[in-house]
């Protein structure tokens, strides 16, 4: 068996309405239909599925460890993302890229990020 790629990474949310209002409303991301019940989002390479794990069954728990979105700049994003209500958790450079930390309205770790030095 050959896995071929990722075709999506599931986001678990416990309010539906509110989370699309975030991920729509303040992130500004795309998704070809917000009016579904498991809305996919579009960022370039993966999608993002906004799932309601109870469902399913499950347990809704957030991801704990931040889901990365590449941005141009770092700082410019985050002063936006800050203009429209969201509030950051802390900021990292590593030396090869630069980080900001935030969570959605359902308690999921996000990050901005951004890699500076060349691939090796």
């Amino acid at each position: 068996m050959e896995f071929q790629r990722t075709d999506f990474v599931s986001v678990p949310v416990a309010d539906m309405a509110r989370a699309k209002a975030f991920y729509r409303d303040v992130l500004r991301l795309h998704s070809p239909d917000w009016d579904a019940g498991w809305p996919e989002i579009e960022t370039g390479n993966v999608s993002l599925y906004l799932v309601d794990p109870t469902v399913m069954g499950q347990t809704f728990a957030p991801h704990t460890a931040p889901l990365a979105l590449r941005v141009d700049d770092v700082a410019a994003a985050k002063a936006e993302l800050e203009s429209r209500g969201v509030t950051f958790t802390g900021e990292q450079d590593t030396g090869v890229c630069n980080m900001a930390f935030f969570a959605d309205t359902e308690g999921n770790s996000l990050m901005l990020h951004r890699r500076y030095a060349p691939v090796e």
